[in-house]
């Protein structure tokens, strides 16, 4: 699993290794220290036209950034898939989904609809779309809403998913929820 406490301290390494406070490095990328210093604690996660720009601030790759938090072998393999257009994860599997979410937020979000179709496909539960709602349209989380499984359904998974949606999919987990498609936990 990608471990992004690990990507911000190599972060935090390459800064130090630079001479640049935090405050040096938030300018160089139009960004405030306080975003540069939840990077660096791993309490969140730059998008990729950031993750670029920091590369090129420190003269290393993209991958090579990446890795610093140490992706699985699935996980790079389902990644570089990506960046290259091909198919993700013939056959997918609840590892496989997982893997997915973890590299989510490198992906742009019309390619993680391509693939959320295959994993509608393949069945898909609710807790993983809750990880994938803030990364994929709107359309696309209800279409998976509307087949996913609701195997254990709570009040944080709600409170998780309910920002992200719009009307419709409201309405489908009510739906759900009302038919007793789901097991409380």
């Amino acid at each position: 699993m990608f471990d992004i406490k690990k990507f911000g301290a190599y972060t935090s390494k390459l800064r130090k290794k630079a001479e640049m406070t935090q405050s040096e490095l938030a300018e160089r990328l139009n960004m405030t220290r306080q975003a540069i210093s939840k990077y660096e604690c791993g309490d969140s996660f730059p998008n990729i036209s950031i993750l670029i720009e920091v590369a090129d601030v420190f003269g290393i790759t993209l991958d090579e950034l990446i890795s610093s938090g140490h992706p699985t072998d699935k996980e790079a393999a389902i990644h570089e898939s990506a960046v290259e257009g091909q198919d993700l994860c013939s056959e997918l599997d609840k590892q496989c989904i997982s893997d997915i979410v973890n590299i989510a937020p490198l992906l742009k979000p019309s390619l993680l609809d391509k693939m959320a179709k295959g994993l509608a496909k393949h069945g898909i539960d609710i807790s993983s779309i809750v990880s994938l709602a803030e990364y994929i349209n709107d359309d696309t989380v209800v279409k998976l809403l509307e087949i996913a499984t609701y195997d254990i359904i709570n009040e944080n998974l709600l409170e998780r998913l309910i920002p992200f949606l719009d009307g419709n999919s409201i309405s489908v987990i009510f739906q759900k929820i009302l038919e007793g498609d789901f097991k409380s936990e």
